[in-house]
């Protein structure tokens, strides 16, 4: 696949049966696609998080050091949700010990879904109940556990009906202990409440991975919305732990370790070459306390710098960019008219 001003577009399918991907593989793949192409067309090539793409990713950029490598962010995104709701056994491990209970309610709702989903009598009555249905989800799919917790939660009411009805009573099955069980668990209010507390701070991950499956371009919006989704998670954790913001939550610290272990491996000079040129970013309805113009982040102009000197080699032409950004940036020049200014918080970003 590529992309370009005119929206994605499929290029070629490749039969890989019985070849071993590894990173040479994968990079003489996008090599070809990138000598098709024409290499001066091409900025960006994007894979998931796997080792063998990464280091294809940076065979690519040592040949063509102009072009970028990137991992996906929906799959960095789902990567994140995996590490906080089913983390790895460690007794050394901070994400683990703070996280395990999720991996626990999880597995609770899913004991719930395959005990009326594998018995057709079950399944007939959680259907008499319920207009909507269970969603048979693979592993695969992206933030899979929180797409299956939030229809659980939407037939809350549903299920609560079904095992308090009269045919729930009546029904009679060899494993009598195993529906009581399963009742117990659908009327349990503290299992409830641990689902709904789970789907709030994970809300902000899933929005953004939303949002960034899409065929809109959003490269020059990841920077930001990386920084609000954790503040957005940090905020619904404090909010229900009954916390002030400036105040130690041990949950919330573990949960921040592997979005900014995420961010940190997947973040990239382009990341923060298209942040920094995003006109809305300089705005005084963008800069409110804590936010800092791209142009004044230190961290952003180091990585800026690394883009310019890969896409203008030439010590002239680089020149020539720092010039145009500083204009830009600082709203000088040709773009000090006052359209401009007013252009830059009302442009579609």
């Amino acid at each position: 696949m590529a992309t370009c001003d005119s929206g994605p577009m499929f290029l070629k399918a490749i039969n890989c049966e019985g070849e071993t991907k590894n990173a040479s593989f994968i990079a003489n793949l996008l090599d070809e696609c990138i000598r098709e192409i024409g290499p001066q067309n091409v900025v960006q090539v994007i894979t998931d998080n796997a080792s063998a793409c990464k280091a294809a990713g940076q065979i690519i950029e040592a040949k063509y050091s102009h072009i970028f490598w990137t991992p996906c962010v929906v799959h960095t995104l789902n990567l994140a949700l995996k590490n906080i709701c089913t983390p790895k056994a460690s007794p050394n491990n901070d994400v683990w010990g703070q996280c395990i209970w999720i991996s626990d309610v999880a597995d609770e709702c899913w004991a719930v879904k395959n005990y009326i989903m594998n018995h057709q009598m079950r399944l007939a009555m959680f259907n008499h109940h319920s207009k909507l249905k269970f969603l048979s989800i693979a592993d695969t799919r992206f933030a899979s556990i929180i797409v299956m917790m939030r229809r659980y939660r939407e037939i809350k009411v549903e299920l609560q009906r079904m095992v308090v009805s009269e045919e729930w009573d009546a029904y009679q099955e060899d494993n009598v202990e195993k529906a009581k069980c399963i009742k117990e668990k659908i009327l349990d209010d503290v299992l409830w409440s641990k689902i709904d507390y789970i789907l709030s701070f994970t809300y902000p991950i899933y929005d953004m991975l939303r949002k960034c499956d899409t065929d809109m371009p959003c490269l020059h919006l990841v920077y930001e919305w990386w920084d609000s989704m954790i503040g957005d998670v940090k905020v619904a954790i404090y909010k229900k732990e009954g916390k002030q913001l400036y105040e130690d939550s041990e949950f919330f610290n573990a949960v921040n370790e592997v979005l900014l272990q995420r961010w940190t491996k997947s973040n990239t000079p382009l990341h923060c070459l298209a942040h920094s040129l995003n006109p809305r970013y300089y705005t005084t309805e963008w800069l409110v306390p804590n936010r800092v113009a791209p142009h004044q982040d230190q961290g952003i102009t180091l990585q800026r710098q690394k883009c310019f000197e890969r896409l203008f080699p030439n010590d002239l032409d680089r020149m020539h960019a720092r010039e145009e950004y500083a204009a830009f940036s600082g709203g000088i020049d040709h773009f000090s008219n006052a359209d401009s200014l007013i252009d830059r918080g009302r442009m579609q970003s």
